[in-house]
């Protein structure tokens, strides 16, 4: 069976891409099929986020133009046999992709792969709408615990719902323990109760995330406590009932103040 996501965010910058790709690598090493799309036209990051930015002969607005077929665009990861990207045209306008076309592109893919993954451009404009008009099952809202992404996700969780999809689940992102501890910073539960949306999952602020963009690599690819976060997201995804951590409401262990995340 297959099942498509939108995955959003209100504004920019709060890892929505990076997310996408560690998610969709975790389900493909799980044995899933999975395509992630990427929607960004103009600033497509998923071909770099996952090594691939030197492979692309097709994208996108090639198969949505009729220019190329489907197979021709879609890049198979070189590492991960399940995983595999539709990619973004980098010199191109949303307006250049046909909703319609877009909508046949979806149908076409469900036929094929397990999860599919519409990584949308940040915002409300037309690239999220492009997305939520194709189609897709599920949205999932990337959200970073301050006032200004929230007020930004509330807004997009209304053009979602306006589409008549289910309401859109969100995982919270950059979460501080010391910070939510001292106050100074929302826990994901409080995000998800001020939007009123089902938390899907939390994410720890983890250095080995920001070195691992740096190293054009996975943060999955590394022991770190951002992995393991993701890894219980995509059981999460799967269907499978997993507790969720509850970062900042507990003590932190002596383990990880004296030994924090660390790169091999």
């Amino acid at each position: 069976m297959s099942i498509s996501f939108c995955i959003a965010s209100g504004k920019g910058g709060v890892g929505k891409s990076t997310f996408t790709a560690n998610l969709g690598a975790v389900l493909a090493h799980r044995g899933s099929s999975v395509i992630i799309v990427d929607m960004d036209i103009g600033l497509r990051s998923q071909d770099a986020l996952l090594s691939l930015e030197n492979q692309i002969v097709y994208d996108l607005v090639d198969v949505s133009a009729n220019e190329c077929d489907l197979d021709q665009a879609i890049l198979a990861h070189p590492t991960i046999p399940n995983l595999s990207l539709l990619p973004a045209a980098q010199f191109a306008r949303a307006k250049a992709l046909q909703p319609a076309r877009l909508k046949q592109i979806l149908e076409k893919l469900k036929a094929s792969y397990e999860y599919i993954f519409l990584d949308a451009p940040a915002g409300i404009e037309r690239g999220l709408r492009n997305a939520l008009n194709a189609g897709v099952d599920q949205t999932i809202l990337i959200v970073t615990p301050d006032d200004i992404c929230i007020r930004d996700a509330e807004r997009t969780a209304q053009i979602i719902t306006q589409k008549d999809l289910p309401r859109p689940r969100i995982v919270v992102n950059r979460l501080d323990y010391k910070l939510i501890r001292a106050g100074e910073m929302y826990p994901a539960r409080t995000v998800a109760d001020v939007l009123d949306l089902e938390l899907l999952g939390e994410l720890p602020e983890d250095q080995v995330v920001s070195r691992s963009i740096l190293n054009h690599r996975l943060f999955v690819d590394y022991d770190c406590e951002a992995r393991s976060a993701m890894l219980r997201i995509a059981s999460r995804v799967s269907g499978e009932e997993v507790p969720l951590p509850a970062y900042g409401t507990h003590r932190i262990s002596l383990w990880h103040r004296l030994f924090p995340s660390r790169m091999d």
